[in-house]
């Protein structure tokens, strides 16, 4: 068996860790070397960040009472020797719990009230509005403290029945999700709407989140944890109970909010919690495994996936055997299966994505970078030239080249005037397509939908309007693309007219390529669309749903229009950063000329040492490229392990 998810997640922290590390150095070379420009600049910031602030994150979903709080004890907090979640008989999860952590921020627990959903603010919007959370502080190192506090997001408040409607958690049509009146005709509805934890725990440091979600009645009440948090969960472990089975509300959960698409159950894991509530002893060994097995092939049956994809587990065995050492009952637990299946699965896969990701920015760096080198050196061949021609001439000969050198110059000055025209036809272009993909263009493209979720009553004909939206929404993405391509072939035409005018080696870069974004609308669409299935038509018959939910998609929406015009500003960026390179680099080139052609005036000896130097800037610029091809190729072929190793040579060669 591989390593566990724990020391997966640390080696991919350690790669991360290098890898920041080495980019930094990168910069520091390219700065010292004068290979720094505003494209090349963005493209760094962009590795970075990407890699600095990627978060994975682990939604664990699940009915009440399979579990889930206990699951996540025992995979991530057994080195605390107790249970920090609140995970004992009638003491579980009751809202959304985040948990992960921001260095800018103290350790503490932060709630929402459950009130703030008679108010149409997505969560998003609340969690920009920090004096309406209660803040707990955490003391880090006190496990009782820390447990003690998270028994919050546990706590639970008696309302009457209309308040209970306001919220969400009553529906007169849906007798059967209901919860059960007491004797004063009050309902329980949790205390709080969402809870954030914020602890500097070493996974949590390293860029993972852990969304635990209640059950049923709570998941289906929140629109956007269903639309846009759990959606977005690089990875999500659904729990079943092993003496249940899959119950009919386990499977309204699967349909409903988890089972989008073939390729989404790639990061689904199923997870056959309390296989100890089977360990028997009037039953043989074999026997329990033979009823074990039976139970992973149902429920795989039931669910639609694969048998690999359910883990037979016991949370509460795995996380005793973990606080004890016990490696027996831990192996009996199936934990260390479930961890290698984390592992392989969502760490496998994120570390993928996330390297091919880094090695196209690296490639485009070092294109960017390569052609800055090759201007130096094609202005070099040139200037060797130019001084060859020199030899054996008189001082006439010297004089006129320089009044050339000078008409030049002045001739390539006027002509900025024209290239500043380009560049502000190319940025209203881009300015257009920027309004296209802004908010005001977005809240007019959801209009109709908004309106149509507004009406009160069943809404029959949503699915409709929702399908024209979205293919109106992939018509405005369609419309950037034709932008970016018009662009591309605006600035070709000018490429081609300066590279003739001034020998430029202008090469305009491919049309900026945005069908990825056309996939995240589908993923989003397809969630919605499920969302909007016969189990939640009652609850958009209210109004106040309703628009939270056209807020939640808002919110999403936003993210992938602004991620699309970032794209196409990266693509403007590293189109106009070569002119700039270009037209620096010839002004450096003709002030050389200049310089060198004096320098020969004054004495005799000029040409021959001018020479020998354009000779040796020459050998500089071949060791240049070697050490950028070099300092790149070590930020992609950076191993997760061993890194530091190579962060050591780095440093030696720099």
């Amino acid at each position: 068996m591989g390593p566990s998810f724990n020391e997966q997640f640390d080696q991919h922290g350690v790669w991360r860790r290098e890898f920041a590390l080495q980019l930094k150095r990168l910069a520091e070379w390219m700065s010292s070397h004068e290979l720094m420009d505003a494209a090349v600049q963005e493209r760094l910031a962009r590795l970075e960040e990407q890699v600095r602030s990627d978060k994975v994150m682990v939604a664990f979903v699940a009915e009440f009472s399979r579990g889930k709080s206990e699951l996540i004890n025992a995979i991530f907090f057994a080195d605390y020797g107790r249970r920090i979640m609140p995970a004992s008989a009638g003491r579980t999860t009751m809202c959304p719990t985040e948990l992960g952590y921001d260095a800018s921020v103290a350790p503490c627990l932060r709630l929402l009230p459950i009130e703030t959903r008679l108010q149409v603010q997505s969560l998003a919007e609340w969690r920009m509005k920090a004096d309406r959370w209660q803040e707990i502080p955490l003391e880090i190192g006190n496990a009782d403290q820390i447990a003690a506090a998270l028994e919050k997001v546990s706590e639970v408040r008696k309302v009457s029945l209309d308040d209970a409607r306001a919220l969400g958690f009553w529906h007169d049509d849906l007798v059967e999700e209901n919860p059960v009146p007491d004797a004063d005709g009050l309902v329980e509805v949790p205390m709080w709407r969402h809870a954030v934890i914020n602890i500097p725990h070493p996974l949590l440091k390293q860029g993972l989140v852990i969304l635990d979600t209640p059950g049923l009645n709570a998941v289906g009440a929140e629109p956007e944890l269903t639309v846009n948090l759990i959606p977005q969960a690089h990875a999500v472990v659904f729990i079943l109970g092993a003496d249940t089975g899959v119950t009919r509300s386990d499977l309204s959960i699967w349909r409903e909010h988890l089972a989008t698409s073939a390729e989404s159950i790639d990061a689904r894991l199923v997870v056959l919690n309390k296989i100890d509530t089977l360990w028997d002893t009037l039953n043989s060994a074999e026997q329990v495994q033979a009823q074990i097995e039976r139970q992973c092939r149902t429920s795989a049956e039931m669910l639609g996936v694969p048998l690999d994809r359910v883990v037979p587990v016991s949370a509460q065995k795995g996380l005793v055997a973990k606080i004890t050492a016990d490696d027996l009952l831990l192996e009996s637990s199936g934990l260390p299966v479930l961890e290698d299946a984390l592992a392989r699965g969502i760490m496998g896969r994120r570390q993928s994505i996330l390297r091919a990701a880094v090695a196209n920015g690296v490639s485009s760096l070092r294109a960017e970078t390569s052609r800055v080198i090759n201007i130096r050196r094609r202005d070099l061949d040139d200037q060797m030239a130019e001084l060859r021609s020199l030899r054996g001439k008189n001082a006439s000969v010297i004089e006129s080249m320089r009044h050339r050198i000078e008409q030049e110059q002045r001739e390539f000055d006027l002509s900025t005037a024209k290239i500043q025209a380009v560049r502000a036809v190319h940025l209203k272009l881009l300015r257009d397509v920027f309004q296209q993909l802004g908010a005001k263009s977005l809240k007019a493209e959801l209009a109709e939908l908004a309106q149509t979720l507004q009406h009160k009553g069943l809404k029959l004909g949503v699915k409709k309007i929702y399908v024209q939206t979205f293919d109106q929404l992939r018509g405005t993405l369609d419309k950037a693309q034709a932008s970016g391509t018009e662009i591309q072939a605006m600035l070709g035409g000018t490429f081609r007219q300066l590279n003739a005018e001034f020998g430029f080696s202008l090469q305009v870069p491919s049309p900026p390529q945005l069908e990825h974004f056309i996939g995240d609308l589908n993923q989003i669409e397809q969630s919605h669309l499920q969302y909007l299935g016969v189990g939640n038509a009652l609850k958009l018959a209210q109004p106040e749903f309703a628009e939270r939910l056209v807020r939640a998609l808002a919110m999403r929406l936003r993210t992938v229009y602004e991620s699309a015009a970032n794209d196409l500003e990266l693509w403007s960026k590293s189109a106009t950063a070569q002119l700039d390179a270009q037209l620096r680099e010839r002004r450096r080139s003709f002030a050389r000329r200049i310089e060198a052609v004096d320098r020969i005036q004054q004495a005799a000896s000029g040409l021959v040492e001018r020479i020998a130097e354009i000779e040796a800037s020459e050998e500089e610029l071949v060791q240049l490229e070697q050490r950028l091809q070099e300092l790149t190729g070590r930020l992609v072929a950076l191993p997760g392990t061993a890194g530091v190793t190579a962060a050591d040579g780095l440093a030696q060669s720099a």
